[in-house]
């Protein structure tokens, strides 16, 4: 191997690992926001003219786009967390996430195509029950604005095609 193409291949590795860090970083830092009840933050994840859904399996498998919840750009997204915290009835509770490192499907240009697994854990406020609330996967397009990776659409897919109560905080 020449120099050169060594050369080639450690550029490559490096700019994927560098990819791969700065999706890891939006990753982590989404979930946070969500669990740490920070939600009008939550929206700063995504384009302007981004896609937001929360789907079951079922029905993502035979192409349909809306499930649990759908939102086709980010002043949606705005919309679902005001509404949530001012006219949503609903048992307090939160979550917390636990994420597998994002798996890179695709690079087309400036979008990246990433699949992430997770698990959510809803513990009710105050009596502290918890339960798994839903896993899945997060189906994503992430662009790069400058030094910040953002969501260009998210598609969380359940494992289970039904949700056992009102989802309000997305996932």
């Amino acid at each position: 191997m020449s120099d050169g193409a060594f050369g080639d291949t450690a550029r490559s590795i490096a700019a994927s690992s560098h990819i791969t860090e700065r999706i890891t970083r939006l990753m982590t830092d989404y979930s946070a926001v969500i669990d740490n009840d920070r939600l009008e933050s939550w929206p700063d994840f995504f384009v302007q003219n981004c896609f937001y859904s929360v789907i079951g399996r079922s029905d993502h498998e035979v192409g349909r786009l809306a499930g649990f919840m759908y939102c086709d750009n980010r002043d949606m997204l705005v919309d679902r967390i005001r509404s949530l915290r001012s006219a949503n009835v609903f048992q307090p509770h939160r979550y917390r996430h636990i994420i597998s490192p994002p798996r890179i499907l695709a690079v087309n240009g400036d979008v990246v195509r990433c699949e992430t697994s997770y698990a959510l854990i809803r513990t009710s406020v105050p009596e502290g029950a918890m339960v798994v609330f839903s896993t899945g996967r997060y189906l994503d397009e992430i662009v790069f604005e400058g030094s910040d990776a953002k969501f260009q659409r998210r598609v969380a897919v359940t494992d289970s095609d039904r949700i056992d109560m009102l989802l309000v905080i997305p996932i």
